[in-house]
């Protein structure tokens, strides 16, 4: 199924109003006004992977969740499936890093200038570098957050990776590689 008829199948609020400003703002100025006519928001909070998934009705490994990790005193973005996990060690050694850890709530918020449970995969307050697990790449349609813990929208995997100037790299967990 196409983004555009996956977006058209689904109930709720759509388009411009479903966004967060900021990030309805963000896609404006990139002229990605396509993203913002698919954006959904549901009554119901999908701020989990899970929940995203059932709304949308889409397999959970099809939500692309935006991770913001500290590593040192710099906030990372980690963007991964849904039903993958972020190996810590996997992004130590990419990041070439000493230490890396899950950033508190307010210093994703400083970073990105979104709660946790909304955060898009671009369209930040501040830039940072950002991470996508290569196992994003293996679907036709991802949906990530769109701002708020009750917005999604849909968007190709290759467009994610352009728009969040992202890496593709290697940190999902797997059995041999446990944190």
């Amino acid at each position: 199924m196409t983004i555009e008829n996956q977006a058209h199948d689904l109930s709720g609020d759509a388009g411009a109003d479903a966004a967060h400003p900021r990030f309805a703002a963000a896609l404006r100025e990139r002229g990605l006004e396509h993203l913002l006519a698919g954006v959904r928001r549901y009554p119901d909070a999908v701020r989990t992977a899970a929940e995203a998934a059932a709304a949308v009705g889409c397999d959970l490994s099809q939500i692309c969740k935006s991770l913001i990790f500290a590593v040192g005193d710099e906030p990372v973005l980690v963007l991964m499936d849904g039903a993958g996990r972020v190996d810590l060690e996997a992004v130590r050694r990419e990041l070439d890093a000493e230490q890396v850890a899950r950033a508190t709530a307010a210093t994703v918020r400083e970073a990105t200038g979104y709660a946790i449970g909304g955060v898009p995969p671009f369209g930040h307050r501040t830039r940072t570098r950002v991470l996508a697990d290569r196992s994003l790449l293996a679907h036709e349609v991802l949906w990530a957050a769109a701002g708020t813990p009750h917005s999604v929208f849909p968007v190709a995997p290759g467009e994610l990776v352009a728009l969040a100037d992202a890496v593709v790299v290697d940190v999902r967990e797997t059995a041999e590689r446990t944190v």
